[in-house]
This record gives structure tokens, sequence and C-alpha cells, in this order.
């Protein structure tokens, strides 16, 4: 373990997935599902490369559970066209802020589809946590449902809705399929899925959106590439305080390159959001150590 070599790759990759997130914005001609192709199937030879480079390209692709993969690509590349169209209609600090609402989520679906417990700290976490949520999308939530921003908070909790149910999913297959095949195949699966757009109008892209697409697709893949080679150095519950450096590249973003200054309500939410999350992860830690104790007494019995 090096922890600190852990947490290097962590706010390195979450800094390229906001970078990649404004090429998407930047990008705002591109229909969504088009957009999507070229996030995952640009991102499909960077991951080779890095599996080649591993030697896993034939092993690390090898997969026994399908239905599994099925489920976590489709609810996944749902959730990244969500996202995405959301990038198109919001702010992107906004975004990002309702996109934090993820592993708040993810507490309750682990509860209800893997029979995970959750006690007191951690239902406290989760409905401070979805308080923060609503008060970053109120503003939006008006009665005028021909109001785009209210479409943009309405499909970027769908987002972060379906991002959970896909995290629960790889949390169900750990221990029984390889990481690398999941980033594998979630990308050529939602490369394939992007395809049944076609039929509702792509656009050829201009020079630049051209470099918006394709960096998109490369940026997200190596963010991905970063992402898992962290966890191989520091534990999750070490890591997952440090993702919400998306937020302070999200305001800089936002603000010097698409001209958009943040609000109190959307501040105010999100601080809460990042006080739910980290109060879930530092529960998550010490259950953890509880259960190590516990082995270790167990063991010497």
């Amino acid at each position: 373990m090096s922890p600190l070599r852990g947490i290097l790759l962590m706010v390195t990759a979450v800094s390229l997935f906001v970078i990649m997130g404004s090429l998407v914005k930047a990008a705002v001609r591109i229909p969504t599902g088009e957009t999507v192709f070229f996030r995952s199937f640009c991102a499909l030879p960077v991951i080779c490369a890095w599996l080649a480079l591993r030697g896993e390209l034939i092993t690390g692709l090898s997969v026994r559970d399908w239905r599994g993969h099925a489920l976590r690509a489709a609810c996944g590349s749902i959730a990244m066209g969500l996202g995405f169209l959301g990038l198109k209609l919001l702010p992107l600090p906004e975004v990002t802020a309702i996109r934090f609402a993820t592993p708040i989520l993810i507490v309750v679906f682990a509860a209800l589809i893997l029979g995970e417990r959750i006690r007191l700290v951690r239902v406290t976490a989760v409905v401070t946590g979805l308080v923060g949520v609503t008060i970053v999308m109120w503003p939006r939530l008006t009665l005028d449902f021909g109001d785009l921003a209210l479409l943009g908070a309405v499909v970027t909790f769908g987002s972060a809705v379906l991002a959970a149910l896909s995290q629960v999913f790889i949390k169900s297959m750990a221990g029984v399929e390889r990481t690398t095949a999941i980033v594998f195949w979630f990308s050529a699966t939602a490369s394939c899925l992007s395809l049944l757009t076609l039929p509702f109008g792509w656009v050829m892209p201009s020079g630049i959106e051209w470099i918006f697409l394709v960096g998109a697709g490369l940026v997200g893949g190596l963010g991905q590439i970063l992402l898992t080679a962290g966890y191989r150095f520091a534990d999750a519950s070490t890591l997952a305080p440090f993702t919400y450096v998306s937020m302070i590249w999200a305001l800089a973003i936002g603000y010097f390159v698409f001209d958009e200054s943040p609000t109190w309500p959307m501040l105010g939410g999100a601080a809460l959001v990042i006080v739910a999350g980290i109060g879930i992860v530092l529960r998550e830690r010490q259950l953890g150590l509880h259960v190590t104790a516990d082995r270790k007494v167990q063991s010497q019995v």
C-alpha cells in the first residue's frame, strides 16, 4: 500500500473527469447519444493499451457473469447519457453538485438490493445528503415543464440514481469479475448502445468539435485507468473524500471558461452533500476496522 500515491492518482482521475465533462459541455451542438458514443469508443484504445502494458489484454477481459455486466453497462450507459444531457442544460458546478448524490444513493440501493444493514449514522448521512441535493435543485423545480433548467436538474439527478445503481451492481460482482473486464466491457457496451440513437439525428462534428469529442473519450479513458490504479495503492475509504476535489475544478472551469457563477443554494446544498458523503465514508471505515479487529480476534482463538 502507498496511500499518497493512491491519493495523487485519485485527485488526477477526478480532475480528468471534470475536464471530460467540460469538453462534453463545450460540444453543445452534438446530440447526447453521439457524445456518449465518442466518449465510450475513443476510450477503448486507451484501455486496451493499458491492458496490453499489464499483460492482461486476453485474461483481463474474461467474463463469468454476463448478466451482471449487462445490467451494470445498461445502467451506466443511460447514466452517462443523462449526465451529458444535464451538462448541456445546467452550469458545470451545479451538475457536479447534484451528481454528488451518487455515493449517498449507493447506501440506499445496497440496503435494498444487497441486503446491507444501515444504522442511525448512515441513515442520518443519507437524509442530510438528500436534503443537500434538494437545496441544490430547488431553484430549478418549477411548474413550467417546458423549462430546460428543470429538465436539466431532473435528468442529472436521474443520472446520479442510475450511476449509484450501476455501482451497486459492480459491488455485487466483487470477487467474481475482474475490474479490468468491468472497465472494458462497460465502454464497449456503451459504444454499441449509443448507436441506437443514430436514427434520431447525429450530426457531422466540425473541426473543433472533433477535438472536444475525441478528447473527451481519451481523457475519460485515462481517468478510468488512473481511478482503477488508485485503488491498488490505498483503501476506498481513504480515497473517497478526495473525489470532492472535483467541485473545486468544476467551480473554476465553470467560472473562467463558461462564465458560470455559483449560487448560494448550490454552494450550501453541495456542502451538505459533501459532509454527508464524508460521514458515510468515515462510518464505512469504522465498520471496516471493527470487522478486521474481529477477524484478528477469531484467528487467535
